[in-house]
């Protein structure tokens, strides 16, 4: 089984990518935010939750999410693999993630972070509110998520490091160009 984290910072393209790299590899993506902006939708118990926490720029509670994890790869047993969008972001979350894989009898198999420089995250993520009306990017949630993101995000390049599966993309440049030395990365 093929397990691939793809991670960055918020507007990195993370979930662009996750998805064209599932459709290429087989993979089931599994985008935490989906399925929270999903739940949100819905207005399920689980996404008003979510939707209190995330309009603050903060991160949902962990055993939420791993509840939520499993119960998805439950539903897909037979897959050649997933790719997870956006998710550990804290070192607690892939501890937690590895407990899970074990579980399941995998493991991670390629980290891959995606690197964009901060004022291009903040051009991208205020484009896309005006396009897709997503509340949550108003320049303070942006700025806000940022700082969680570098406070406790960032430390799990070094964790993944140590593990001999930690990758770094640079993010920017046409979406084509970015999955093609994603692609070159995976297939090495």
């Amino acid at each position: 089984m093929f397990n691939l984290i793809i991670f960055g910072p918020p507007g990195s393209g993370k979930g662009t990518q996750s998805i064209k790299i599932a459709e290429k590899y087989g993979l089931i993506h599994i985008s935490t935010g989906d399925i929270f902006r999903n739940e949100i939708r819905n207005k399920t118990e689980i996404g008003l939750k979510v939707k209190s926490i995330t309009e603050k720029g903060e991160l949902v509670p962990d055993e939420l999410l791993i509840e939520i994890l499993k119960s998805v790869m439950d539903k897909h047993k037979e897959t050649k693999g997933f790719v997870f969008d956006g998710f550990p972001r804290t070192i607690v979350q892939a501890e937690d993630l590895d407990n899970l894989m074990k579980e399941e009898k995998s493991s991670i198999s390629l980290v891959i972070a995606l690197d964009v420089h901060e004022d291009e995250l903040v051009t991208r993520l205020l484009n896309r509110a005006k396009e897709t009306g997503r509340k949550d990017d108003t320049e303070e949630v942006i700025q806000n998520r940022l700082k969680v993101y570098h406070k406790q995000t960032k430390p799990l390049i070094e964790f993944y490091e140590k593990q001999n599966k930690f990758e770094l993309v640079h993010g920017v440049g046409s979406i084509e160009d970015i999955f093609n030395e994603l692609c070159e990365v995976i297939d090495s």
